[in-house]
């Protein structure tokens, strides 16, 4: 069976996708870029595992809910981007083989057969998977935020890769709300503008491109490079990655999209790229 890539995906601002937005083209390569993401991969995925910058837990939740709702965790936004509906549905089967891994790992875990799917989730896979048919388990951060923590979970699900799962981080490469949200209304521009963002976007992109080892160290020390904490003031919109790097193993890594939202320079990655 084929190796489905692993990737780290931007999931945007709130509902930014589904609603007016001034300026009106701020988010369209964004969202392009989203919606091509199935017709990059090299084979159909059977299941989607997510993980999301917006849900931490004490121990790494596994949810395990057939029939997941969608959680609106974003706020002021119009209300019919509380009315979008994206009925995936859930598949506890592969909640239990996770489960299962986490355990051979001695990473402690638990379930939840409550939790809906976050934005983080629904608001990005609703473009790239619109017909919301690929059953779909979303797994939390660990709330410590611990980057080797993050870097072992994502070696832990590494398997589900060889079993035709697509392991997604979903998050954001910059997550400065108090930077980007000067710019809300503000032309949209080709170059990004703040220095934070050009510094930590281009030691990422060198970071994901290292060997296994390397990278692997250069994600544990990532407060340690430049601008680090200005991009990220709090890291839960970058542990993503850190998963999804874990799952890589000796696979490549390289940036798969670039932007600038916001002015500020937005990337994507992926592992195993073209590596069929």
């Amino acid at each position: 069976m084929t190796r489905l890539p692993a990737l780290f995906l931007p999931h945007g601002g709130g509902p930014c996708f589904f609603m007016d937005w001034s300026p009106p083209d701020e988010w369209d390569r964004m969202a392009g870029f989203l919606r091509d993401v199935d017709a990059g991969l090299p084979a159909r995925p059977s299941a989607l595992v997510v993980i999301s910058g917006h849900w931490e837990e004490p121990e790494i939740t596994i949810q395990k809910n057939p029939v997941p709702d969608l959680l609106f965790d974003y706020h002021g936004f119009p209300p019919h981007t509380y009315e979008l509906t994206w009925p995936a549905p859930g598949a506890p089967e592969l909640s239990d083989r996770i489960a299962g891994l986490l355990d051979a790992a001695g990473i402690d875990n638990r379930f939840d057969t409550e939790r809906g799917y976050d934005h983080g989730v629904f608001i990005p896979l609703m473009l790239a998977w619109p017909k919301a048919d690929i059953p779909v388990v979303q797994v939390s951060l660990r709330s410590d935020l611990d980057p080797s923590a993050h870097l072992d979970l994502g070696r832990a699900l590494s398997p589900l890769r060889d079993e035709n799962v697509l392991i997604i981080g979903s998050g954001m490469s910059f997550h400065n709300m108090q930077i980007l949200m000067r710019n809300v209304g503000q032309p949209k521009t080709e170059q990004p503008t703040h220095q934070e963002s050009i510094l930590f976007d281009d030691w990422l992109t060198n970071a994901v491109r290292l060997s296994n080892r390397e990278r692997e160290n250069a994600l544990k020390d990532w407060a340690l490079a430049p601008a680090a904490l200005a991009a990220h003031p709090r890291e839960e919109h970058l542990l993503p990655l850190h998963v999804v790097a874990g799952t890589a193993l000796e696979d490549p890594g390289r940036q798969i999209f670039s932007d600038v939202v916001l002015r500020a320079a937005v990337s994507a990655y992926g592992f195993g790229v073209g590596n069929a």
